[in-house]
């Protein structure tokens, strides 16, 4: 038999989404640890106990092994990645201190960024002491004003040597137009540091405006050791034990690349798992014929929310991490700290406040009986009968509701003079508000009806707290994926090789002027380039001749700081073309803020070209027959009053049968998941696993 196998590694548990040749499907979750490593090893241990093999037995049949995780993303939160120095033209070493006028708060909570004292600001991802300047200058049109003064660039590299610097990045002014000294510079680097890892802005970042570039270099090169070391390690572990096939890397634009072909490009990997779970909700979409989705993840630390329209994953340019705005091409998935382990405490005014602080794995909830005394969402779900104390991540965890009780009564109840059922149900009113604000900024803001979408439940909190959701969005419907707890694992073993490459092409028109051939060539250099990249990358991560490849330019109106990214035509690139896209640019820039917001009178700027290519995979097999639903009993629920709790049939399985049907109220029990249909509510399994459920009239 073999498998193919999806891995998610989250801040709480470590998922893992095996599918066997035969069509069979499981989920596996097991706790994260400290190395990251272990989480993922003991998940595969659980899996091939699970099907009667030996660990080494398993990792053979593995005939495709996907793989997404937060190694990187934390060590930048942190502070505990690759200690790193940057080399940059004279005059430019206070680029990442400046960076927007707002680099101290950018990435903040909404706490945070209200404090006025700006006690959770951020330091660089550099300290100033490490940004060495080097004497060397080209201008805007590539022509060397100040040739690059080696004798001096060795002497700086020299006085590093007692720092034990382990990453370098290289970003000079206007490298993307003539990258000459950056790749002298990369030379010389490597003679005097011999060993340490090395990144040029042209490569990592090629596009217009140094503090992104500068920041998104700086965290690839600071990742660059740590996360070389941790794939390294993973996959020669695997290889040890028998998998013959590589790791595929989820990458933030929403496609698995081998761990080779991303090497020296971690940075394009942060948010792999958010990624993910776009990815496996895109996946599961096309099979029942949804085309407009709406993604959700609740998992122990964040909620998660990323938008599918017209089959095809919303993009950004760029992420916030630990202050800094980092340029990649992104999903975008937006997050707050609201999560099963959002820790619930009244304010000094008086107030209850769910996040964004939370209780992580360890200690946890307080419910996990691991030293925790906050109160937390998970506690509160407990307490108010969604989850069962006897039958966590199916049955593999057993959970204290007493002590649930003391926490939520002794930090929340008394403190407020509220009853226990009072505090609990507010604790969760709380947190799903703060959730249905998130989507409604997701899609109402951003020009989007939520009525016209399907709302996907994924995480392991997720299913037990959509009916409420798709109530605040006005939706009367929800689908409940068979993998939800396990989403973004189902993602990264159903996802497609992907890669996406940037040039920058700057052409600036004012109003009335169309492009001239100059300029006109400029954007076809621009793009034959990153078609070029795209196709190399992708021959090298393995794919055959069925590549699809998109491009898009960058633009905004002309002085402004944002731009959008628009969809090219078919066909070569010329002044209609460009013509074409300004005017699509206008109408999606109406759609996102509003009809009449467009002025072209103020003409345009094209700053740079993108090409996104996408290799097939084959998909695992699903077909399966399911379980049928089996009858566990009753429970009380609360549900929309706290004074008055519901008696709820509970049902369980590990994937229900097609065309199963239950009526609310009920709560259906998955390993890692529980799905409530309120009352009023029906409940049907699809082909594939899915639970569709109908909320009242």
């Amino acid at each position: 038999m073999s498998y193919f196998v999806g891995t998610d590694v989250g801040g709480t548990f470590t998922d893992l989404w095996v599918a066997e040749s035969a069509g069979g499907a499981r989920v596996f979750k097991t706790p994260t640890t400290k190395d990251v490593l272990g989480g993922v090893i003991d998940g595969m241990r659980l899996a091939a106990e699970a099907y009667g093999v030996s660990f080494e037995q398993f990792c053979k049949g593995v005939e495709r092994f996907g793989h997404g995780t937060t190694v990187g993303l934390n060590a930048l939160l942190t502070g505990n990645a690759a200690k790193t120095a940057i080399l940059t033209t004279t005059g430019f070493a206070d680029t990442l201190e400046i960076g927007r006028m707002r680099r101290h708060t950018s990435g903040l909570n909404e706490i945070e960024a209200t404090d006025s004292f700006l006690r959770g600001r951020n330091k660089p991802l550099v300290p100033r002491h490490l940004v060495i300047e080097i004497d060397e200058r080209v201008d805007a049109n590539g022509k060397i004003i100040t040739s690059l003064d080696e004798a001096q660039a060795r002497a700086a590299l020299a006085a590093l040597k007692p720092q034990s610097i382990e990453a370098v990045a290289v970003c000079t002014l206007f490298a993307t137009v003539n990258p000459v000294h950056e790749k002298r510079l990369r030379e010389i680097v490597a003679s005097v540091l011999p060993g340490v890892f090395i990144s040029l802005s042209h490569e990592i970042s090629p596009n217009v405006g140094e503090y992104a570039r500068m920041s998104t270099t700086a965290a690839n090169a600071a990742l660059g050791p740590l996360a070389g070391r941790y794939l390294s390690k993973l996959e020669s572990t695997l290889r040890e034990a028998g998998m013959a096939c590589p790791v595929l890397m989820m990458t933030c634009a929403g496609g698995v690349l081998p761990t080779s072909v991303l090497n020296d490009r971690p940075a394009y990997a942060l948010f792999s798992g958010p990624a993910a779970g776009v990815v496996g909700s895109l996946a599961m979409g096309a099979r029942i014929g949804a085309v407009n989705v709406l993604t959700t993840d609740i998992g122990g630390t964040s909620f998660d929310v990323g938008v599918i329209a017209n089959g095809r994953p919303v993009m950004r340019s760029d992420v916030s991490v630990a202050g800094a705005d980092i340029r990649v091409h992104s999903i975008d998935v937006d997050s707050i700290g609201a999560g099963g382990g959002s820790i619930a405490s009244v304010t000094p005014a008086g107030g209850l406040q769910v996040g964004p602080g939370s209780a992580g794995a360890n200690p946890g909830p307080a419910c996990y009986g691991r030293g925790g005394l906050e109160p937390t969402a998970t506690d509160a779900d407990l307490v108010l009968g969604v989850l069962n104390p006897a039958n966590f991540i199916g049955g593999r965890m057993t959970l204290d509701i007493e002590a649930a009780r003391r926490a939520i009564n002794e930090r929340v109840a008394k403190p407020l003079g509220l009853g226990l059922m009072e505090a609990a149900w507010g604790i969760r009113k709380i947190l799903d508000s703060r959730m249905a604000d998130l989507l409604r900024r997701m899609t109402i803001e951003r020009g989007y009806d939520p009525r016209d979408f399907t709302l996907f439940a994924n995480g392991g909190a997720g299913p037990s707290h959509a009916w409420v959701l798709a109530a605040e969005l006005g939706l009367n419907s929800f689908v409940v994926p068979a993998a939800a707890t396990a989403q973004s694992a189902f993602g990264t073993a159903n996802s497609d090789l992907a890669f996406t490459t940037e040039r920058p092409a700057y052409v600036r028109l004012q109003a009335g002027r169309a492009a001239n051939e100059a300029e006109i060539a400029r954007v076809v250099a621009g793009l034959d380039d990153a078609l070029r990249d795209v196709r190399a990358n992708l021959a090298a991560a393995g794919a055959g001749a069925n590549v699809r490849i998109d491009r898009s330019a960058a633009i905004r109106f002309r002085g402004q700081t944002h731009h959008l990214d628009v969809p090219l035509d078919e066909g070569a690139f010329d002044a209609a073309a460009f013509k074409a896209a300004t005017r699509k640019f206008g109408g999606m820039y109406d759609a996102m803020f509003g009809h009449g917001a467009a002025y072209s009178g103020a003409g345009h700027e094209l700053l740079a070209v993108r090409a996104t290519g996408t290799g097939s995979l084959p998909p695992p097999p699903l077909k399966m027959s399911g379980d049928a639903l089996v009858a566990a009993g009753h429970r009380s629920v609360v549900f929309d009053d706290p004074a008055k709790a519901v008696e709820t049939r509970i049902w369980r399985t590990t994937f229900p049968a097609p065309d199963a049907r239950v009526d609310g109220p009920c709560i259906i029990e998955f390993p890692g998941q529980s799905a409530v249909v309120p009352p009023g509510g029906k409940a049907r399994a699809d082909d594939f696993g899915n639970l569709h459920i109908e909320l009242a009239p």
